[in-house]
């Protein structure tokens, strides 16, 4: 069923959004959270490395927005993404990776994650090749 076009625009002012959903090494800001959709920030400091984690029912679409991300994933987390500014990455529902900043800035990325359940989900590691 389509969306209600005449329902009101949400607007969500960065002084609104709420620190949630942790990660070692990472600060998540939550700007928007529909049930379906979840809308917001992940900021990594200069050589931090988070900890594992997957984003379960949901799949993750990552734009880089400043600084440069690097992320493991994979059997024992033996593949490697790497992104500059402007690049996107897709994270597929239930895979665990982990993201670290190589840069001496913090590395910011806008998160968009579709789905339902709970949108974040810290782990050991992968799992083993």
């Amino acid at each position: 069923m389509p969306a209600d076009p005449a329902a009101p625009l949400v607007h969500s002012a960065a002084s609104d959004h709420v620190e949630t959903d942790a990660t070692p090494g990472m600060t998540r800001r939550r700007a928007v959270d529909t049930g379906t959709m979840w809308a917001g920030t992940a900021t990594t400091a200069p050589g931090t490395v988070s900890g594992w984690h997957h984003h379960g029912a949901h799949e993750s679409t990552i734009y880089v927005v400043r600084g440069a991300l690097h992320m493991d994933f994979g059997a024992d987390g033996g593949e490697a993404v790497d992104a500059v500014v402007g690049d996107v990455v897709q994270v597929p529902a239930g895979a665990v990776h982990r993201e670290s900043n190589p840069l001496g800035e913090d590395s910011v990325l806008f998160v968009v994650r579709c789905g339902t359940g709970e949108p974040t989900v810290n782990v050991d590691g992968p799992a083993p090749g």
